[in-house]
């Protein structure tokens, strides 16, 4: 019976379409991730496997343990890039040549930026041009004073003094120093992932929307009610149907797309690597490793197209519309994005704990979404994963009951 739901939904031309929008938007994605270039020793872009490989090379020579003899390194290599000819010429190739001679320590010159902007929020690009190797010692401790000046001034008002010395004691507790290693595999994955996710549950959405619906459009619910096994084993083959769909299409796309980035651009860095060594994850109170990041991004993702098409199939099954029933995921989608104009703490806290945040976990991780109960203060990513793998399960019954007992007319 669940095959034969199955076999209905992709039996119609729309579904067929909708799957083939899905793998070009796949294929779009997994190129735009895979667009990095190198610039090579003459100045001119190079792209492709070479340039990887030799991106990878130069940044390598600088992995390793990013301890203060590491830091006066690159301080001290940057220094005599950007004193060099070549930089101070006022001509555009003499300046990627400059460039090219850089980028094996571009990702650590961009955690200095961070480490010693003039504020937490703030970022100059230029700042590292800057710094001489005394300034190497503090890098660590910038980190933890930015935050700490930051929560007494500009954020005072935004959260609790339970959530200060919590954030405070995150910040303080991250263990010093860290490796840091070519990762340009992972950040190009991480960055284009909500994207393919987003994509991936509107699609899905519009498949599982009029699996309850459709017997009512077609006029065969008459039939469907009066079966035998209609009001209990079709109706459970029905939500069976929508959840090997979710599951199965879920996993195809982000293993498809983990496995073009990876094999492409390369996986380095995913166990020896914490998120705080690339710059997207340098305020991330999460003490994590990329990898550990990526298993987070990938099971937010798959319990949130749970969650939210088990949404769409019960307004399928209570409205009898599948035209409402595919809504829901856009509404919960692009209504949290006009919502985050409104300048509220409250409403920013609401918008942390909304499903469409299991779809950019990644995103999320580096953001001060917290959960307070009395002193007990946690990160929003554990609540969000156990709150909607909760209600996933529950949606299921819910729908169950919903369908069983429909009226016929």
């Amino acid at each position: 019976m669940v095959k034969f739901e199955i076999k209905k939904v992709f039996c119609r031309t729309s579904a067929r379409i909708a799957l083939l929008l899905l793998l070009a938007v796949l294929g779009v994605t997994c190129f735009l991730a895979m667009d990095v270039s190198y610039i090579n020793e003459n100045g001119d872009r190079e792209s492709g496997l070479a340039a990887i490989a030799k991106l990878k090379a130069a940044q390598q020579e600088w992995s390793g343990e990013l301890d203060e003899e590491q830091l006066r390194r690159v301080i001290r290599e940057n220094r005599r890039i950007r004193e060099s000819p070549e930089a101070q010429a006022d001509n555009l190739r003499m300046n990627d040549i400059a460039y090219s001679r850089g980028q094996g320590i571009q990702e650590i010159r961009n955690l200095l930026n961070h480490s010693y902007a003039d504020g937490f929020r703030e970022y100059d690009y230029y700042r590292a041009d800057s710094l001489t190797e005394e300034d190497a010692a503090s890098f660590y401790t910038n980190r933890v004073k930015l935050l700490a000046d930051w929560l007494d001034v500009d954020a005072k008002d935004q959260f609790s003094d339970a959530e200060k010395k919590f954030l405070l004691r995150k910040y303080v507790e991250l263990e010093t120093p860290f490796s840091i290693d070519y990762m340009k595999g992972w950040t190009q994955l991480f960055e284009f992932a909500p994207t393919i996710m987003m994509v991936t549950i509107l699609i899905l959405g519009y498949l599982v929307g009029g699996i309850f619906s459709n017997e009512f459009m077609w006029r065969s619910d008459a039939i469907f009610f009066s079966a035998r096994n209609g009001r209990d084993q079709a109706t459970a083959a029905k939500i069976k149907a929508g959840i090997c769909m979710v599951t199965v299409i879920y996993w195809a796309v982000l293993l498809v797309y983990t496995a073009a980035v990876l094999l492409y651009l390369g996986g380095e860095g995913w166990a020896c690597c914490p998120v705080q060594a690339d710059q997207s994850g340098w305020k991330s109170i999460y003490h994590i490793t990329v990898l550990e990041k990526y298993l987070l991004i990938a099971a937010g993702g798959y319990i949130g197209c749970l969650f939210i098409s088990g949404l769409s199939m019960l307004v399928s099954a209570k409205t009898r519309s599948t035209v409402v029933a595919v809504l829901v995921p856009f509404i919960l989608i692009f209504i949290p994005s006009f919502l985050a104009n409104i300048n509220s703490p409250a409403v920013a806290r609401l918008l942390g704990f909304l499903p469409d945040q299991l779809l950019q976990i990644g995103t999320a991780l580096g953001m001060f979404n917290l959960c307070s109960l009395g002193d007990k203060v946690t990160g929003a990513a554990p609540v969000l994963l156990g709150l909607y793998t909760v209600l996933a399960v529950v949606i299921l019954p819910v729908i169950y009951r919903e369908y069983a007992g429909k009226e016929v007319g």
